[in-house]
């Protein structure tokens, strides 16, 4: 009985690179989307570019994270001008999820996916109205294993979206299959 409920929905993991962290000052830069069901298993994937003023990245990718991510910076900014409107891969995303999900509920799910959403509730309100309330944040896992029992899983850092993404989906197969 249980089996029929994840029949009824879908995972949409989302990984966001922004220009920073203020969902009010900065913007998105490119996201990438899987869809995933209940045993982790890709149905399908999305990327997309968001074009943003070369003044807000002037202004808004600054500092020690940046550099200190000089690849990522470097590539981001080099793909921004093949960016499209926010608009556009808003509408993008939701034929994605239309076309992969149907009628399914639609469960956000990624690490720190909180914060992902805040941008997706700022940028991309049709989206997030299309979502669930609820979500399934890797973070909250990684958080008790690392705390509780002193596991950690290690995954490559690459601060773009589409490695970053499925590095979150192995992090939580990591994690249910070290408790089962």
């Amino acid at each position: 009985m249980a089996r029929k409920k994840t029949e009824e929905s879908m995972l949409l993991w989302v990984d966001l690179e922004m220009t920073g962290l203020s969902p009010v000052h900065d913007r998105i830069l490119e996201v990438a989307a899987i869809i995933t069901d209940w045993d982790l298993e890709e149905k399908a994937t999305y990327t997309g570019v968001v074009k943003v003023s070369d003044k807000i990245i002037a202004e808004r990718m600054v500092g020690e994270f940046w550099e200190k991510n000089k690849a990522s910076y470097d590539g981001l900014v080099a793909q921004n001008a093949s960016g499209k409107a926010a608009g556009v891969i808003e509408q993008e995303l939701l034929d994605f999820v239309s076309a992969n999900c149907g009628d399914k509920t639609v469960y956000l799910a990624g690490n720190s996916i909180h914060q992902d959403q805040k941008f997706i509730e700022r940028e991309w309100p049709k989206l997030n109205e299309r979502l669930h309330y609820r979500q399934l944040d890797v973070s909250a896992w990684k958080v008790y294993f690392e705390n509780a029992l002193g596991k950690k899983f290690l995954k490559p850092e690459n601060h773009r979206a589409l490695d970053d993404i499925r590095g979150s989906i192995e992090e939580l197969k990591w994690y249910l299959k070290t408790i089962s």
